[in-house]
């Protein structure tokens, strides 16, 4: 199948450049392109690609603005371009709020140095993103405006409105079969470790700010992510949750109600003393951070005493640890299907057998509540 796509930039140069690089692969159309926020919603609505590319400042109508217009209309995936800084970094997750599905660093000088990579991973984001659950799902709410994260109490009574998909009525049993959802068993976990990449920052911040403050474990966070937006990442849920979050350095200690978010372009593990220890990112892995990485430490660490879940993401990432957890005794949870912007990270786990449950992603707190409180 060719995936139409919508091109929007006000620069002229950068919206040539997409295009080209999308137009080289056979299974990829432009059929359109727009130079503002304004534009960008007439052409989805007239032309209906099957993705849309998306930068942030432009004027009569920024992207954020663009996105949340889009999703109420006509819920297209959205792929944001964003700088690798601090403010790129809040920008990007507001329009990942808003309803964008991933994003890609816009950097200049990668497409003149790197050009046969910078193709390949745009294509393979295209391709992936246009398979994705953004359309199929739509969207309930619009999101939540970076002024209002930012002004909201630091322990927030309710959490804020998203952009997500309908709550899943059923929770899943190992190997797939629709079951009646239950509370899992009740048991002292020492850590619960949480995996995951594409739709990752929007489904963390839902699980998250749906937990108690005096929730009784550790957790940790790996999401995909490059090394200039974690720490804006971490400090957004901060603001967000009951519980404290912050992005891990080394030495960091475990401690209930406190979870720790992995630094980008690094890998974390877990010691037996319950300290983090903060890696370089290995160049042989894909990953950086990398949950089979931190999920592998934590069963050599604490064997049976893990709850592990993996949610929305591309790849298999999350597997081999899991299979280590398991092989130890812990439990390993996977998002359904139904609630996934990519249901790639997840599968992979249940098509191994791995999972001894797989819940919507609006049923996943509570079952983490109940699990270990």
């Amino acid at each position: 199948m060719v995936v139409k796509v919508l091109v929007v930039d006000d620069s002229g140069f950068f919206r040539r450049r997409v295009s080209e690089i999308l137009s080289a692969d056979a299974n990829i159309k432009v059929i359109g392109t727009a130079t503002n926020g304004r534009e960008a919603i007439d052409q989805a609505l007239a032309l209906r690609p099957d993705v849309i590319t998306m930068d942030y400042e432009m004027p009569m109508m920024d992207g954020i603005t663009a996105v949340r217009n889009i999703m109420q209309r006509c819920p297209t995936p959205v792929l944001m371009f964003s700088s690798l800084t601090h403010e790129g970094a809040r920008v990007t997750l507001d329009a990942l709020d808003a309803g964008a599905v991933d994003f890609l660093p816009k950097n200049f000088e990668d497409i003149s140095r790197n050009p046969e990579k910078v193709r390949q991973l745009l294509c393979e984001k295209v391709h992936s993103i246009a398979r994705s659950n953004r359309r199929s799902v739509g969207v309930v709410a619009p999101a939540a405006s970076a002024s209002a994260a930012t002004a909201a109490p630091s322990r927030p009574t309710t959490p804020s409105a998203l952009a997500r998909p309908a709550p899943s009525p059923h929770a899943t049993v190992a190997g797939g079969t629709p079951a009646a959802s239950a509370a899992p068993k009740r048991k002292a976990y020492k850590l619960v470790a949480i995996g995951t990449s594409t739709g990752g920052p929007v489904a963390l911040q839902r699980v998250l700010t749906q937990l108690p403050a005096n929730f009784p474990a550790p957790i940790v966070l790996i999401q995909h992510m490059p090394a200039a937006f974690t720490k804006a990442f971490a400090e957004r849920l901060d603001k967000l949750c009951r519980i404290n979050v912050k992005e891990a350095e080394d030495g960091d200690l475990l401690r209930p109600g406190m979870a720790l978010l992995a630094p980008g372009g690094k890998q974390m593990m877990i010691d037996g003393r319950g300290a983090i220890r903060i890696l370089p990112g290995d160049e042989r892995l894909n990953y950086k951070p990398c949950v089979d990485i931190t999920f592998g430490s934590a069963a050599k660490s604490y064997h049976d005493k893990v709850l592990a879940v993996v949610l929305t993401g591309m790849g298999a990432d999350g597997r081999e640890g899991a299979r280590l957890l398991k092989q130890g005794g812990s439990q390993v949870w996977a998002q359904d299907e139904a609630s996934c912007v990519i249901y790639g990270m997840p599968m992979a786990v249940v098509k191994a057998n791995l999972a001894d449950a797989v819940y919507g992603l609006e049923e996943i707190a509570r079952h983490l509540t109940e699990a270990c409180l």
